[in-house]
């Protein structure tokens, strides 16, 4: 930490991808900087592209990396910046810095915080402002390596002054009507130990409620910028469902006509299946939820908490509720069989879920970060190669050809389809009949019912999910 920060020149935070919204990486950030009394600018690169004059301006780059998609983008960016502005700080920051932190202090990164890294990275800014060279709980630099933060903290207001309006992000498709969308965490961190995910290997199975007061002032920013409706980005929204339930009500009181919609994991729509109704009376219209897989076994693996059976109680109850369920799927694993896979085909078909589900759900591939938890598991690591430093991800290879070469087929579908925006009722029409001739069936399956394209459609957001 030799670089001395002046506290009159901005500090630049930069977001590359976070699933079609608005980047709260940044705006999480920014809330506690600014209330540190320091200058922020932002970028979203996914919005607007590398804006060279702010990067060569900054002392300071926080660069947002909370998921896969974003942290490959990162490194360029990050590669980008150092050639405009060879001296400024760059510090990598969110779930995926953490699990990459070797790579990146080795690479393009001159700090890495990981957990709850809000505070210690103005802890950061201030010790290079005053040349501290004192090392910081939750800063790894390139001579010392840090655990992440796990810990409460106070939390700030997300700022939202300097992002990007919420016009040029994703937006509410409700029955063809589009509506300004806005996203804010009530929560951090998750209780569970899915061995495919991210969060565990950071936060350990903790989870922290943010105050009911601060997710309510984020919200009414929101609603400011235009937002009428709400994402819940919480890893999952019922880790603690007083405190989500209490936050759906004061929003309802205070924004009766703003709908929400929220992530949470099958066991929980089960386990708290009492409270569906009264969130869909609330404003609720759609739930996400990682089914992931049919099969058993890769259920297992993956340490899921449900089964098959539960995925069918689970959209039971939310159908009884009034509440749309869109699940995700890790279409392709080392585990699952083609039969596996078309076995989901036909469970989302048999239950009228086509229009639920976002086609690249049918294309996503597990990956397999450092530090995931399957690399502990002996029967999961030995499905796995060498680590691909450079996609972030352990390779792997199925055992049965035909499932690589499925993936190669349906992701080339599915990419068309969205360039075409094809109805996507005709997409999984092309995904099945791929799949069934992948698996040698000599009888073709019967067609998927023409589309009507005047049918109504369940609600959603117009950025497709994908990791």
């Amino acid at each position: 930490m030799t670089l001395m920060l002046s506290n009159e020149k901005p500090i630049l935070l930069i977001s590359c991808y976070e699933l079609g919204h608005q980047p709260a990486g940044i705006a999480t950030a920014a809330g506690f900087l600014a209330r540190a009394g320091r200058t922020v600018q932002t970028m979203d690169v996914s919005v607007d592209g590398f804006d060279k004059q702010k990067a060569a301006s900054a002392q300071f780059v926080g660069i947002s990396v909370p998921m896969h998609t974003a942290l490959r983008l990162a490194v360029r960016v990050a590669e980008a910046v150092r050639t405009v502005n060879p001296n400024c700080h760059i510090c990598f920051y969110g779930l995926y810095a953490e699990l990459n932190a070797d790579h990146l202090l080795t690479t393009v990164a001159d700090s890495v915080i990981a957990g709850e890294f809000e505070s210690a990275m103005v802890e950061l800014v201030r010790a290079l402002e005053t040349g501290t060279g004192t090392p910081i709980d939750g800063v790894s630099s390139r001579d010392r390596r840090s655990l992440p933060i796990i810990s409460r903290l106070d939390y700030a207001v997300p700022s939202r002054s300097d992002l990007r309006p919420l016009e040029r992000y994703a937006r509410l498709d409700q029955q063809g009507q589009l509506r300004l969308a806005g996203y804010t965490e009530a929560s951090r961190g998750c209780l569970h130990h899915c061995t495919h995910c991210p969060i565990p290997p950071v936060y350990g199975g903790r989870f922290f409620a943010v105050p009911v007061d601060v997710v309510m002032s984020d919200i009414r920013q929101l609603v400011a910028l235009g937002a009428q409706h709400v994402t819940f980005g919480d890893p999952d929204f019922l880790n603690g469902p007083t405190h989500s339930l209490r936050i759906a009500r004061a929003l309802h009181n205070e924004f009766p006509s703003i709908s929400f919609d929220f992530t949470a994991k099958v066991e929980h729509l089960i386990k708290h299946r009492e409270l569906l109704a009264e969130f869909a009376s609330l404003g609720c219209l759609f739930v996400v939820s990682a089914v992931e897989s049919l099969s058993d076994k890769v259920l297992r693996i993956l340490n899921k908490g449900h089964s098959r059976y539960d995925a069918d109680i689970a959209l039971q109850e939310l159908r009884r509720a009034g509440i749309t369920l869109r699940p995700t799927f890790v279409a392709f694993t080392p585990w699952t069989s083609i039969d596996d896979y078309i076995d989901v085909l036909e469970w989302v078909e048999e239950n009228e879920l086509i229009d639920h589900v976002d086609p690249v759900q049918f294309s996503i591939k597990l990956l397999v970060p450092p530090g995931s938890l399957l690399l502990a598991d002996p029967e999961a690591r030995a499905s796995f190669g060498s680590l691909d430093q450079q996609l972030f991800t352990y390779n792997w290879f199925h055992r049965d050809p035909r499932m690589d070469l499925l993936h190669g087929e349906v992701s080339t579908i599915v990419e068309r389809a969205a360039s075409r925006e094809e109805d996507t009722t005709e997409t999984f029409g092309r995904i099945r009949e791929v799949a069934y001739a992948v698996r040698g069936d000599i009888e073709a399956p019967r067609e998927v019912r023409h589309p009507d394209l005047h049918r109504p459609r369940v609600p959603r957001l117009t950025e497709a999910w994908f990791c």
